[in-house]
This record gives structure tokens, sequence and C-alpha cells, in this order.
């Protein structure tokens, strides 16, 4: 059977740890004061692997708690209270004939969907793309923990981790938190066509009360209804599906097709944010009700913030990228969402 773990193993974190993307170019992680990418190689946290699997976990128990899905969390020994991710670490062992003596080859799954058999787990891994399935020590761990850092970025959800606060707006983020985890958080349940939650059938609209019944919500997001429609995909009825409770019971989706309707990566760990009739990521439901500052990267509370060609940034972080001088009122270049002043373009 599948086995529940908590993460014990931390890979190196902090300081000095190698950019991924810069191939040995970066000499390790420089932090910079406010932006969250590295002064040395200009490359984001996330290049650099900065968290460990702890740091993860307990990202995640925070986001969870206090909200319905908090029996995905577990209360941390000694930790004064603090929750964290029951995730479901799934361990697979295959015995090996080949040879005189039989061994076993023991498989790792960082993650896998809670409350299932290993059978069915194992279908819902087997439906994903290779090199999204996050087996230990693979390509796909390393791509699911960057989804993570990417989809749900810790400084979305705790204003301690801000540094674009001003005064009076941690309150406004602590209610943005509250909101969200109460109207649009959601995890998906993975099970049988016809048997999620428990399997009801629901016939009313999906629990969304800004989508406006005189007009076709966005796009569904490639969820299938149960009963087959003109250009959906079947499914198989031993083949496992993911549902959203939040999106009513009516509607299932493939394993590779629970995605978010923005970006259109997979949703890491099943969790996801409803929204207009559609899932979307942790990173870019925030942004669809809130700019994020192109600089620091983090939610904006202010009404006064400087925009420009559909970019925002905060007033205090409106500076070259290079230098650091304030450009309000001065000309600059804006390359790959980067500002830099005339000086530093030109010397590029």
């Amino acid at each position: 059977p599948a086995l529940f773990q908590m993460s014990g193993s931390q890979p190196q974190v902090g300081r000095g740890v190698p950019c991924l993307r810069c191939r040995g170019l970066c000499t390790g992680f420089e932090p910079h004061s406010w932006r969250k990418i590295c002064k040395s190689c200009k490359c984001s946290q996330e290049e650099h692997s900065l968290s460990s699997e702890l740091d993860d976990d307990r990202k995640i128990g925070r986001l969870l708690s206090d909200s319905k899905y908090s029996t995905l969390t577990a209360r941390l020994k000694g930790g004064d209270g603090v929750r964290i991710y029951k995730r479901n670490r799934m361990i697979v062992t295959n015995p090996n004939i080949s040879g005189k003596d039989p061994t076993f080859d023991t498989i790792t799954y960082e993650w896998a969907p809670p409350g299932l058999a290993q059978k069915l787990a194992m279908q819902y891994m087997e439906l994903m793309p290779k090199e999204l399935q996050p087996v230990a020590g693979t390509d796909g761990a390393f791509h699911r923990r960057r989804r993570l850092t990417r989809q749900l970025p810790l400084y979305d959800q705790d204003p301690a981790q801000c540094r674009g606060l001003a005064d009076g707006e941690q309150k406004l983020m602590e209610e943005f938190v509250k909101k969200y985890k109460a109207e649009a958080l959601g995890v998906g349940e993975v099970a049988l066509p016809g048997q999620g939650g428990g399997g009801k059938e629901e016939e009313e609209k999906p629990q969304d009360k800004s989508i406006d019944p005189g007009r076709a919500p966005e796009s569904p997001n490639g969820a299938l209804e149960s009963a087959p429609m003109a250009g959906h995909y079947p499914v198989p009825g031993d083949c496992p599906v993911v549902y959203a409770d939040r999106a009513g019971y009516s509607r299932q989706w493939h394993p590779a097709c629970f995605v978010c309707c923005r970006c259109a990566e997979p949703l890491v760990d099943l969790i996801y944010f409803w929204k207009s009739g559609a899932a979307w990521c942790g990173r870019h439901y925030c942004e669809s009700l809130r700019p994020r500052c192109a600089g620091c990267d983090e939610i904006i509370f202010s009404e006064d913030y400087q925009q420009v060609e559909g970019l925002a940034w905060h007033k205090k972080h409106f500076a070259c990228l290079e230098c650091e001088t304030l450009l309000t009122g001065k000309p600059f270049a804006l390359a790959n969402a980067s500002l830099l002043c005339t000086t530093c373009s030109q010397s590029r």
C-alpha cells in the first residue's frame, strides 16, 4: 500500500547555492535586498532551489490551515501550533527476478494523491507525462518543487515575507488571504468517474458567485462534463479523473488536463483557485485580483503604483535593474519586464 510519510531530507539551501540555469557560471546565490533574484546572475530564487522539503511542507501547511482542507495538514511537534503539510509520499517496491537471487526495485514518489489505494494512485501517475511524475531524484521531482515555488509563492500568503508592504497594508493583505482561502482555494480529488465526492451527483452550477449568468464563463479549463459532449474526450470508467469540489461534481478532468487556465501548467499537488468557471494556479489567481510588482514579485496593495506597458511596480521599486537608480520621471528602457536606465541600457 501507499505509505504516508513526512519529508525528512533537506537539500542544500541558502547563500552560496549554485544556479541551475547558469550551469556553473554563477558562483552562488547572493540575495538581493528586495528583488527575488540573485545579485550575481539575476536569476530567480527558484532557479537556485533555495527551499528545503520541510520549508515547502511548512508553506503548504500554512496555506491549507484555517481552510476546509486543514485535514491535509498535521500539527508539528514542538512547533508552537504550526501546522505542516501531511504530504502523501508513495513508495512502490517491485521484485526484480532477472538474476539468481531476487532483488527489489524501490521507487519513491515525493507526492501522490491522498486517500487512494496504491493501484489507483499508480494509474493516476501513469496518466501524467513521464517528465512530470515526481519520482525522487528525477526531473519530475525537481519540476514539482519548482512549480511549488512558482505557483504558490510564500509572499502571496505571509505578510512577514513581504518587502513591499507599506504601513497599514498588512491588514489589507491578511484580509485578502482570508478571503481567497474561504472563497477560491481548493484541492483536487482523484477518483474513478462518478465517484468524486463519494459519488455525489450535482446538477447545480459551479459554486462561483462571480459568474455572470448572462454570459458564458471563461474557458472551462479542459473540464469534461460527466455526460459525453461533442468535442470532449471520453473518460474510460476504470481510469482515475480529477474533481474540483468548487466546480461541482458534474465536472471532471483527465489528470494531465488539470492545469491553470492562464499559464497551462499542471496544478501542483492539485492545489487550485476557482474563479469565473475555471481553475487557476495561486500566482495567476492573485494577479487576476491585484497587480503584481515586476520588481519584487509581490502583490501590490497600494492604489498608487507605477504602470508601463501592462506591467506594474511599487513606486519605490520602479528602479534600474543594474544600478538601482529610481526611474520615476526619468527616461528608461524596458527589456524582458526589467527596467534599465539609459546609461545601463547603452552599456549592455
